[in-house]
């Protein structure tokens, strides 16, 4: 009889049923599901996939053909280790699982069938991330900043720094070669501030630059090349100038600070310019060179347009400049910067609001009606009567006043101020309402009919042909009561042109006025006529009585004088 095994290594009663597999589920696995046995099945540490790096990969197919090979890779190292160890119970444990792993390899074999290729390409995570984005970032990675432009800031202020060095072009004893190096390296530092476009400049390239513009702009004026003679000597229509011999470095140092200024924005500006800046170069409008005149104008007018804050400030140095040029400069002394600056006026005139501050009105009495008694006021008459007339356009009220200014800067000898200032009165004219006709009418077609009896004939001339513009005429002939104020020393002048005035040409005009007359008021001319000649016998006959009284006088005195 065969001897049974001791009972106490086996199991007492029944057999215990096998437990029953569950169906393997024939469905697509996801990232999700493949991470989370990935992590359970590699129970050694051999690979395991953080969770939260599937939701970076695209597409999901690619990465679940990449899961699948490392869980083989693991499952198939996870048993050679076991093996390793010789461990039965490790192969007992892992029995189950190798079934269960050939129904998932055959569920993922049908889910993501392999793409034939010939060559293997590459499938780590590194190469799908690459893939996905093609400049190379990885997810969760942004692009690193550009390097820093110190070392070019500094090259550049560097470069600046050496144009503080200045030639006056007139000594003999400087090296040609360095002011060409200079040019070049201004041309240089001009490229460098407009290739920056609308990127700020550094705070430490705006230090340099306001320092280098000043050392080369901020300079004593030279002495002025317009001849020193009494008043009565002075040649006004010889163009004396004096053109600056630094020209070609100032030229490019205008160019950068506005190229500066057009480019940085007001904050910028104001913490860069100030007033002490802008006090330079307003004084820098004495230069007799009209190119750096020219040039001038247009970074002050940007300035002005770009530092609201200092608005106020520089109205009022413009201000200060046209008092002392009024009220300290002597008759033979010029200043040459007084055209650019009205042009600057008038450009702000223009966009000022209605109504105008009191500050603006103050402007127009004080400062600007003043300019009309200069004796250069032929050097810059065109911008002043513009600065004039957008006054009077914004507010028609004050032309009563801006009208009674000119009169009373009337000249006495001066025939060129004469006609400039006749020009203006009319432009007033073709602006003024009938009312606002009605009360300037008499003081002015009174100037104006003196001047038509002026022994200059450009000032008769053009006296008379003031009858030719086609709104004085309608303002004139409007009203019956302001043609009978105006007309009768216009009259007198007429007549008193065709029987005395030199001038032939003035004689055809004055004749040609006179049909234009008595076409309009035929009446009231012949009239005025009559009380002309009315007036001429009444004067002729007391001229008459005072010459004897002076003949009785002096008869008188001789016989006093023979009597002794």
């Amino acid at each position: 009889m065969q001897e049974q095994p001791p009972l106490c290594g086996r199991r007492l009663g029944p057999k215990p049923k096998p437990q029953a597999r569950r169906p393997l589920q024939r469905a697509a696995f996801t990232s999700a599901s493949l991470a989370s046995r990935s992590e359970t099945i590699a129970p050694f540490g051999v690979f395991s996939i953080p969770a939260f790096l599937l939701s970076f990969t695209r597409p999901r197919a690619r990465l679940s053909e990449v899961l699948s090979r490392d869980l083989s890779l693991s499952l198939s190292l996870s048993l050679s280790l076991c093996q390793g160890c010789g461990g039965e119970s490790s192969k007992a444990a892992l029995g189950g699982e190798e079934e269960e792993e050939e129904a998932m390899g055959a569920a993922m074999a049908e889910v993501v069938p392999n793409a034939p290729s010939a060559k293997r390409r590459s499938t780590t995570l590194r190469f799908l991330f690459e893939s996905e984005k093609p400049d190379g970032l990885l997810p969760g990675t942004a692009k690193l900043p550009p390097p820093s432009p110190e070392p070019e800031a500094d090259s550049l202020i560097d470069k600046i720094a050496s144009c503080n060095r200045l030639f006056t072009f007139v000594d003999a004893g400087e090296c040609e070669e360095k002011r060409n190096a200079k040019r070049d390296r201004l041309g240089e530092v001009l490229a460098a501030v407009r290739s920056s476009g609308k990127q700020p400049l550094d705070h430490r390239v705006l230090v340099a630059l306001v320092k280098m513009v000043g050392a080369n702009l901020f300079r004593t004026m030279p002495p002025s090349a317009y001849p020193l003679l009494p008043p009565d000597g002075v040649d006004e229509e010889v163009p004396v100038m004096l053109l600056a011999p630094s020209w070609p470095h100032l030229q490019v140092v205008y160019d950068i600070i506005l190229a500066v200024v057009t480019g940085a924005d007001a904050k910028t500006l104001r913490n860069h310019i100030d007033r002490a800046f802008l006090s330079g170069l307003l004084a820098l409008f004495g230069s007799e060179d009209p190119r750096e005149r020219d040039r001038l104008k247009t970074v002050y007018h940007q300035l002005y347009s770009k530092l609201t804050c200092e608005r106020a400030f520089m109205r009022r140095s413009m201000s200060a400049a046209f008092l002392r040029f009024v009220y300290e400069t002597s008759p033979s002394e010029r200043h040459y910067g007084v055209d650019e600056l009205l042009e600057i006026c008038g450009s702000i005139i223009n966009g000022f609001a209605v109504p105008l501050k009191e500050e603006h009105r103050a402007f127009l009495m004080r400062v600007l009606l003043p300019l009309h008694r200069t004796r250069w006021v032929h050097t810059y008459h065109r911008q002043l009567a513009y600065c004039v007339l957008q006054f009077v356009q914004k507010e028609p009220e004050l032309a009563d006043a801006v009208v009674r200014g000119i009169l009373r800067h009337w000249p006495v000898t001066n025939c060129q101020k004469e006609v400039l200032l006749i020009d203006e009165l009319q432009e007033i004219l073709e602006v003024l309402e009938p009312k606002q006709f009605e009360k300037l009418a008499v003081p002015i077609c009174s100037r104006i009919a003196r001047c038509v009896s002026s022994c200059s004939s450009q000032v008769a001339e053009r006296a008379l042909y003031v009858w030719d513009n086609e709104r004085f005429l309608q303002l004139a002939s409007g009203s019956p009561g302001v043609m009978e104020k105006i007309l009768p020393p216009f009259v007198a002048s007429v007549e008193s042109n065709l029987e005395l005035h030199w001038s032939k040409c003035v004689q055809q005009v004055t004749a040609s006025v006179k049909s234009l007359l008595e076409q309009v008021a035929p009446d009231l001319y012949a009239r005025c006529v009559d009380d002309l000649a009315a007036r001429r016998s009444e004067a002729e006959v007391a001229a008459a009585v005072r010459d004897a009284r002076w003949r009785k006088l002096e008869l008188a005195a001789a016989a006093a004088a023979a009597k002794k």
